[in-house]
């Protein structure tokens, strides 16, 4: 059967070219453009540029569209939310998509204590909303963050992100009361385990006593409010924390009445083969943030958390004019009926071991393949210049992904040091259609390295 990638003239094509030409002229250049494609329609896992070639996404919107791109469901619950209204502001008149969304995110977050949810625009929204939560609960100021990690783009989530370019150069000074740690990257601390089981091996950091000596030199724990975590990586390279450092960082917090932050905006439902990561290791935060693949594509996202932390603020210390929008919230709804009726955590568990399953064969025969690795379909490969010493080789990871998008397939990088392959295809795209962008990866692969 023929596949689905169309490519009628080169990459990028002439009608690109000239919306790129305009963009250059009307968009600063601190927005970046990863690819050069002018994109004029999208559905399921396959988009078609203005010059009519159809390329296979594998960048999903950077983890947004794990339902597909115009899910059928999703565009008809926000049509037909259209028909009643498009905007009234929630803490200015209640509407039931917004409470009945909160009570589904209640149900379906990790743990059956009570719960409350509130909805904002931004991944790093829910993220700053989340730390001032934590503060007004505990009474304290510090919050405590990982090395390689991504929490957003605004003051204080630049703050709490790791990765200074092309994040943090020249937006100083920074929200202050935020300390890193390192995290438990086994592939560069030297406790990695075996290559391309998604697993690592027993961390050097998973030991009480490290952690009790590691805040002893950084800042007292007795002060901190809120540790905030990605499970596993999202720009920082798709690293999984391993479960036991993960065990142990969870009852120091505890201990200490830190607050657990869970940061679910990328690995959240269903990416990692669980609707969400905490599921892998039995763990309950006390806050957890979503967004991305909330709704489908629409900007949507939400601070889910023990009933008691959520309640502290004062009436009036939440909210936003266009949080929990009522088109978002249909379209979320919906995300979530999809979610369950087509199984789509365990469809991306299969989709995880295919993809591996070729990068670990692809490892055999290229010796830049330095480390595989994640959850469920949420898999990187990090390239290397050489096994040894593990450097990485950025220039090579930025030629495979050109060379793949020569070929009809959008990719995109990841990782601290940009030496890191990612996928994010949306969960319904078919095994073949997975298997035809992984062929046109392999020859790519093959062409640059």
């Amino acid at each position: 059967m023929p596949g689905v990638i169309s490519l009628v003239t080169e990459i990028p094509g002439p009608k690109s070219r000239a919306l790129l030409a305009r963009r250059a002229q009307a968009v600063p250049r601190g927005v970046p453009a990863v690819t050069p494609i002018a994109v004029v329609h999208a559905e399921g896992a396959v988009i078609t540029d203005a010059d009519g070639n159809r390329l296979i996404d594998f960048g999903g919107g950077i983890g947004v569209v794990n339902t597909g791109h115009r899910h059928p469901s999703v565009v008809d619950a926000v049509r037909s939310q259209l028909d009643h209204f498009a905007h009234v502001c929630f803490p200015v008149s209640t509407y039931e998509p917004y409470v009945e969304l909160a009570e589904r995110l209640n149900r379906l977050t990790p743990g059956d204590h009570p719960k409350r949810t509130f909805l904002l625009n931004s991944g790093a929204e829910a993220v700053e909303n989340a730390i001032k939560v934590a503060r007004h609960f505990t009474g304290r100021q510090a919050v405590v963050c990982f090395e390689h990690g991504f929490h957003g783009r605004t003051n204080l989530a630049m703050a709490l992100t790791s990765k200074v370019m092309p994040y943090k150069k020249g937006f100083g000074p920074f929200a202050p009361e935020v300390y890193r740690i390192p995290f438990p990257y086994c592939y560069r601390c030297g406790e990695a385990g075996k290559r391309g089981s998604g697993e690592a091996g027993n961390c050097c950091t998973a030991s009480r006593e490290r952690l009790e000596q590691m805040f002893a030199s950084i800042v007292d724990p007795d002060s901190v409010a809120a540790i905030i975590m990605e499970l596993e990586l999202g720009e920082g390279g798709f690293v999984p924390a391993p479960k036991e450092y993960v065990t142990t960082l969870a009852a120091f917090a505890r201990d200490h009445g830190i607050l657990f932050i869970a940061d679910e905006i990328q690995t959240g439902f269903g990416r990692t083969g669980k609707l969400f990561a905490c599921e892998h290791y039995g763990l309950v935060p006390d806050l957890i943030t979503t967004a991305k693949s909330l709704a489908g594509g629409l900007p949507l996202a939400a601070v889910t958390g023990r009933a008691e932390v959520m309640e502290a603020p004062q009436v009036g210390g939440l909210g936003g004019t266009y949080g929990g929008n009522p088109l978002a919230c249909a379209a979320a709804l919906a995300v979530l009926d999809t979610m369950e009726a087509e199984h789509l955590p365990a469809r991306a568990a299969r989709m995880g071991e295919q993809i591996r399953a070729r990068f670990c064969q692809w490892a055999t025969r290229h010796v830049c393949i330095g480390d595989v690795r994640g959850l469920g379909a949420m898999v990187g490969m990090e390239l290397v210049v050489d096994r040894s010493t593990k450097k990485p080789d950025k220039a090579l990871t930025a030629r495979l992904i050109a060379a793949a998008l020569e070929r009809g397939v959008i990719l995109l990088s990841a990782g601290t040091y940009g030496n890191t392959v990612r996928i994010l295809t949306p969960l319904t795209t078919p095994e073949a259609i997975v298997e035809e962008g992984l062929d046109a990866m392999e020859q790519a692969l093959e062409a640059v390295s």
